[in-house]
């Protein structure tokens, strides 16, 4: 058996609470938009997307509120390190993810970035639908009435 070839990607910044929050449905690959330090930035593993979000602005998706820090090198020409950044796809993917989003209800999940194997920055998107939180009020409530209810059943008795 022949060993399977090593894959150079790394793996920047991940968004593991979207697959506790969303049932994911689509996984696509999309490319970023980035300016002068950005890059820099990113391939020394420096970025945050837990708090980010995908939306569609006119006919583009714009990635919303990901943290890449400024390059500390350039202090001069840095970046603004939570500014909007267009996600680059083909007419096809965003005509679809745009249908899902107006149609359906669906949102646009970042969930993992990564340079690949030739250093391009790649985002992968996902869309979404969001799970039904469980109401802790609901469930304590019950918790009291059963005590409420076992006391007032022994004090009859």
């Amino acid at each position: 058996m022949a060993p399977q070839p090593q894959s150079k990607s790394k793996i920047i910044a991940e968004n593991r609470r979207a697959r506790f929050d969303y049932f994911l449905e689509d996984n696509i690959e999309a490319g970023i938009q980035l300016l002068g330090t950005e890059i820099k930035a990113l391939r020394d593993g420096r970025a945050n997307i837990a708090e980010s979000y995908a939306a569609v602005e006119g006919r583009e998706i714009v990635l919303i509120n990901a943290d890449i820090p400024p390059y500390k090198q350039a202090n001069r020409f840095n970046h603004e390190p939570r500014r909007p950044r267009k996600l680059l796809l083909h007419r096809k993917q965003i005509d679809r993810l745009i249908g899902a989003v107006q149609r359906d209800g669906q949102t646009i999940i970042p969930l993992k970035l990564y340079l690949n194997d030739a250093g391009k920055a790649k985002l992968e998107i996902a869309l979404a639908k969001g799970k039904k939180l469980h109401d802790k009020r609901e469930a304590s409530a019950e918790r009291d009435w059963q005590r409420d209810k076992a006391r007032l059943m022994r004090d009859k008795g």
